[in-house]
């Protein structure tokens, strides 16, 4: 049995409509990676020491009027000693890496509501590949083992920040 369905050439049939965005540039805005103990750290850490890592994404319309607008996406990464006994307080500070990494970007005719999740979950998307390398390097560079961020919920993270946040009508 052959299947006789017949597709546009175009392939527009079951092609999702293309986002109304358009990246204009994307950059480092901030970089700063710090090792607190100095020198000291290297001689004495026994253990693999505990990261966390600290997520934020803000938006900003850039010329009034215009759909023009830098999304920042903010990583801190930390990392601290791990206790010497279950239960103990985390030790001294490893190393400290914060990366602020902005995108220009410029949308189309897109609809009221869907700019938002537009700049504050696929703006992000689109630009965390980069900064996970960043992270990834920069923390290589400073010699230690690669932090290697994992993928992140970036519409869970939208949603987050909404509920934290009280909304009155007509306002996004």
């Amino acid at each position: 049995m052959s299947d006789t369905t017949q597709f546009p050439a175009d392939g527009s049939q079951n092609a999702p409509p293309a986002l109304p965005l358009a990246i204009n540039v994307q950059y480092i805005k901030d970089l700063s990676f710090e090792v607190p103990s100095g020198a000291e750290i290297f001689a004495t850490l026994r253990a693999n020491p505990q990261i966390s890592v600290n997520i934020d994404v803000q938006a900003n319309r850039l010329p009034p009027e215009q759909p023009v607008f830098e999304v920042v996406l903010s990583i801190k990464t930390e990392a601290v000693e791990a206790p010497e006994k279950e239960g103990a307080a985390p030790g001294r500070a490893v190393f400290v890496a914060e990366l602020a990494y902005a995108a220009v970007v410029t949308l189309g005719n897109a609809p009221e509501d869907l700019i938002e999740p537009i700049l504050l979950v696929e703006v992000p998307r689109l630009i965390f590949p980069y900064v996970r390398n960043i992270i990834s390097e920069v923390t290589r560079d400073g010699g230690f083992p690669p932090v290697v961020l994992q993928p992140i919920d970036f519409v869970a993270l939208w949603q987050a920040k909404r509920s934290s946040f009280p909304q009155t009508a007509g306002n996004a």
